[in-house]
C-alpha cells in the first residue's frame, strides 16, 4: 500500500529554531509510480542571512561545547531513535520509486552511517574538544620549542546541497562527519524528493538530542542561499558536474575561500579480466555486479556501472547473458513484492534518460532493452517513470567519444571490448575520473597492473572474485570508512572515510612556543612540558587525581649476559645477535652481542610497574615502539615514564591514559622510546 495522502502536503522548512511553509504552494512533487501528487515545495520567505547566522551563532558554540566522545554519544542515541522509526521512512520511499532493497540502502545505510561514526568517534578520537595531526615537531636541540599540528572546528556552518536519488543517505552520510566534528549544518535537499528528507529530519529534531541550532532544513530552492556564505563556513554539493562548477564559481565561495566539495557525475566501469572467460566463477560474478548496479534504484546510483569493459572474445557471451538476465528483471510498482525495479524518480528524469541514450546511440548500439517501451509486472507505464534496462554495445570505444563524456543517470550502461590490459585502462582513464571502478579476475598479476594503473582516476577500486564474493560489499556500495569522492569529472572531492570525513570540517593549525604551553593547548605531554616527579607512583592514582605530566623516574637495572641467554631459551628467539659474539661484531649495527629489544620491554616494565591493586586496571597495548640504540650485556637501563593523555570515557567507570616512556642507559642515551596504553579507573583503589 502507498503511504502517500490523498491530498498534497505543504512541505515545510526548519529555520532558526521554527518550522516554516514557503510564501507560495510552490512545486507540485509526484509520485514516482502512480504520477499522484506527494506533496508541495517552496522556500519563499526564508531569510537565509539569518538563518546562517543563527546556526553559527546558536549551533556551533554548544555543539563546540562538547567533547568528540559526547558528540559520538550523541549520534548513537541519534542512530537508535531513527532505526525505530524506519518503518515509517520506508512508507514514504516508495513514492520516490524506490524498491523495499533499494530503500534499505537509503534509510538503513544512511542509519547504519550515523552508528559507523559514533562507534569510530568513540574509538579513534580522544575524549577532548582538540583532534591533534601527526607528532611533535622540535624545533630546537634544547626542547624550549617546538610544534604541534592541531584540528579544531570551523565557527562556521556547513551547508549540504544533496541529491535526490538518496534522500536519506546522501543527508546522513555527510551529518555524520560534521556534527561528529562539532559543525552545525543547514541541509538542503533535492526538491524531487525533499519530502522523505523532511520527514528524516523532522524525526531526528523530535528527539531532542541535537543542541538547537545544530541542524537547519531548507526545502525548495536554495535562491540567494550561497550568496550568505563565508570564510569559516563548508559547502558540499552532490548532484551534476554542471550545477557543481557553477557553485564551485559563485562569488561567495571564490571570495571567501569557502571549503567546497563537490561529488558530480561518474562514468564507472567494471572490468572482466582477461583470466575471466564465460565459465569461470569471476565472469558470473562480473554478469551478477553488472545487473545489480544496473537495476539497483533503477540504475539512479552515483556509484552505478556505466561502461562494462571486457575482453573482446568474450563480449557475445557477455550480451546474451546480461541481456538475458536483465529481461527477467520484474519493473513496476515498488509496492509491489515481486518488483525487483521501480521507476525513476520522475518523469522528467525518463526523458532525460532517454535523451542520453539517444546520445549515447552516436557511438553504440542497443542490443538488449526498449526504451520507448517499458514492459511492467505492475503499475502504469504512462503516469509511472517506468524505463527497462538498457544495455548498449560500442565496438571501437577506442575511437568513441559519447561512450565516455554521456552519462544516462538510469538504468544504462554500455559493453565495450578491449583486448590488451593497457587498453583497458586507457578506457577507463577516458572517464575523467570516477568514483568508483571495479575489476574482477583472479589474477594477481592481472589485478596489479589494472588497479595501478587505474587508482589515480579513481576514489575507490574493488577487486571481485571467487574468494570475496560472500563477504563483498560490491562495486556500489559506499561505506563509512572509506573514501566517497573521485578526481577530475567525479567533482575532485572526498566524502567519508572514517575520520577524513570528520577532518574535512575542521582547520589544520600549526601551534608553535614553549612545550609547556603547547601542551596546555593540546592536553597531552610533550618533551620539554613541566613534569611531576617524585611522591606517589602515578600508578597509584585514579584518574581523578592523575594529572598530564605526573611522572616517575625508576631505579636502575644491569642486564647481565645470563638474562639475554635466558630469555633466548625461554622465548625461543636465538637469532644469532643474541647468542654469537663473533657473527654480532661482524653485522655493522653491533659492536657485539645485543639484548633482545623485548627483553629491553620487559626489564622496563619490571622497573616501573606497580605490583599492587589499584586504579591502573589494565594494559591494552603499546605504540611506536621504537629501539634507537643497541643494549650490550653490563648496560644499566632505567625508565623515565610520563602521563601524556588522560581520555575518560563516557558511560564508563575508566578511562585510557597514555604513557610516555623513555628507555636509557648508563650514559643517559635513550635506548627505546614507546608510548604505553592503560586502562585506568577513574575513582578509587581499583579493589573490589
Amino acid at each position: 500500500m502507498n503511504a502517500v495522502a490523498d491530498r498534497p502536503r505543504r512541505l515545510e522548512s526548519y529555520i532558526a529554531g521554527t518550522w516554516m511553509r514557503g510564501a507560495k504552494d510552490g512545486v507540485t512533487l509526484c509520485d514516482a509510480a502512480t504520477g499522484a501528487p506527494v506533496a508541495l515545495v517552496d522556500s519563499g520567505g526564508i531569510d537565509f542571512a539569518a538563518a546562517l547566522a543563527y546556526g553559527r551563532e546558536k549551533g556551533g558554540p554548544a555543539l563546540r561545547r562538547m567533547s568528540f566522545h559526547e558528540r559520538a554519544m550523541m549520534l548513537k542515541a541519534l542512530a537508535q531513535s531513527l532505526m525505530e522509526r524506519k518503518e515509517e521512512f520506508y512508507a514514504l520511499s516508495t513514492a520516490t520509486g524506490a524498491t523495499r532493497a533499494d530503500s534499505w540502502i537509503d534509510i538503513e545505510g544512511g542509519i547504519g552511517t550515523l552508528f559507523s561514526y559514533a562507534s569510530k568517534g568513540r574509538r579513534e578520537l580522544p575524549n577532548s574538544r582538540v583532534l591533534l595531526d601527526g607528532g611533535v615537531e622540535t624545533l630546537s636541540r634544547d626542547n624550549t620549542f617546538s610544534a604541534q599540528h592541531i584540528l579544531t572546528p570551523f565557527q562556521g556552518i556547513a551547508v549540504h546541497i544533496n541529491a535526490f536519488n538518496f534522500p536519506s543517505w546522501g543527508m546522513l552520510e555527510k551529518l555524520a562527519p560534521t556534527l561528529l566534528a562539532g559543525m552545525p549544518a543547514i541541509v538542503k535537499p533535492a526538491s524531487q524528493t525533499a519530502y522523505l528528507a523532511e520527514l528524516v529530519v523532522r524525526r531526528i529534531l523530535d528527539t531532542g538530542l541535537l543542541p538547537e541550532g545544530a541542524l537547519q532544513l531548507v526545502c525548495g530552492s536554495s535562491r540567494d542561499l550561497l550568496d550568505h556564505v563565508g570564510d569559516q563556513d563548508v559547502v558540499t554539493f552532490t548532484g551534476s558536474a554542471t550545477t557543481g562548477r557553477k557553485l564551485k564559481t559563485h562569488p561567495a565561495i571564490v571570495g571567501n575561500s569557502v571549503r567546497f566539495t563537490m561529488e558530480a557525475d561518474s562514468l564507472n566501469a567494471a572490468v572482466l579480466g582477461l583470466d575471466a572467460a564465460p565459465g569461470t566463477e569471476e565472469f558470473d560474478l562480473f554478469v551478477r555486479e553488472v545487473a545489480r548496479e544496473m537495476t539497483s534504484k533503477a540504475g539512479q546510483k552515483c556509484t552505478a556501472i556505466r561502461r562494462v569493459i571486457a575482453p573482446r572474445a568474450h563480449c557475445d557471451a557477455l550480451v546474451a547473458v546480461l541481456g538475458e538476465r536483465l529481461a527477467k528483471v520484474p519493473l513496476g510498482d515498488p509496492a509491489d513484492e515481486n518488483v525487483r525495479m521501480g521507476p525513476l524518480a520522475s518523469l522528467g528524469q525518463r526523458e532525460e534518460v532517454r535523451a542520453r541514450i539517444r546520445d549515447l546511440t552516436t557511438d553504440a548500439e542497443i542490443v538488449a532493452g526498449d526504451p520507448a517501451r517499458p514492459q511492467l509486472v505492475s503499475g502504469d507505464a504512462e503516469a509511472g517513470a517506468f524505463l527497462n534496462p538498457v544495455l548498449l554495445y560500442c565496438d571501437r570505444p577506442g575511437a568513441a567519444r559519447s561512450v565516455h563524456d554521456v552519462e544516462a543517470f538510469g538504468p544504462v550502461s554500455t559493453i565495450m571490448p578491449y583486448d590488451t590490459a593497457e587498453e583497458a585502462v586507457e578506457l577507463v582513464r577516458r572517464g575523467r575520473g570516477s568514483l568508483v571502478t571495479s575489476v574482477f579476475t583472479a589474477d594477481p598479476d592481472i589485478a596489479q597492473e589494472l588497479v595501478i594503473g587505474m587508482a589515480p582516476f579513481h576514489g575507490r577500486v574493488m577487486i571481485g572474485n571467487r574468494l570475496s564474493a560472500k563477504s563483498s560489499t560490491g562495486h556500489g556500495s559506499p561505506l563509512p570508512g572509506l573514501v566517497h569522492g573521485g578526481p577530475g569529472r567525479a567533482g575532485g572531492g572526498e566524502e567519508l572515510g572514517g575520520m577524513r570525513g570528520v577532518r574535512h570540517y575542521m582547520q589544520r593549525t600549526a601551534v608553535q612556543g614553549a612545550p609547556g604551553l603547547v601542551s596546555a593547548v593540546t592536553g597531552r605531554w610533550m618533551e620539554g612540558a613541566p613534569a611531576r616527579a617524585g611522591g606517589e607512583h602515578p600508578f597509584r592514582k585514579s584518574l581523578a587525581e592523575l594529572r598530564v605530566g605526573d611522572q616517575i623516574v625508576t631505579a636502575t637495572r644491569t642486564v647481565r649476559l645470563e638474562d639475554i641467554e635466558h630469555f633466548a631459551e625461554f622465548t625461543g628467539d636465538t637469532f644469532y645477535a643474541h647468542m654469537d659474539e663473533e657473527t654480532a661484531r661482524a653485522n655493522p649495527f653491533f659492536d657485539g652481542r645485543v639484548a633482545h629489544g623485548y627483553l629491553v620491554v620487559s626489564l622496563a616494565a619490571g622497573l616501573f610497574v606497580d605490583p599492587a591493586p589499584g586504579p591502573v586496571l589494565a594494559n591494552y597495548g603499546v605504540d611506536g615502539l621504537r629501539f634507537l640504540a643497541p643494549v650490550y650485556p653490563g648496560d644499566t637501563l632505567r625508565v623515565r615514564l610520563t602521563c601524556k593523555e588522560i581520555s575518560p570515557r563516557m558511560n564508563a567507570d575508566y578511562g585510557e591514559v597514555r604513557w610516555d616512556c623513555r628507555v636509557s642507559n648508563q650514559t643517559g642515551a635513550t635506548v627505546a622510546q614507546y608510548d604505553v596504553l592503560t586502562m585506568v579507573a577513574k575513582t578509587g583503589s581499583g579493589e573490589e
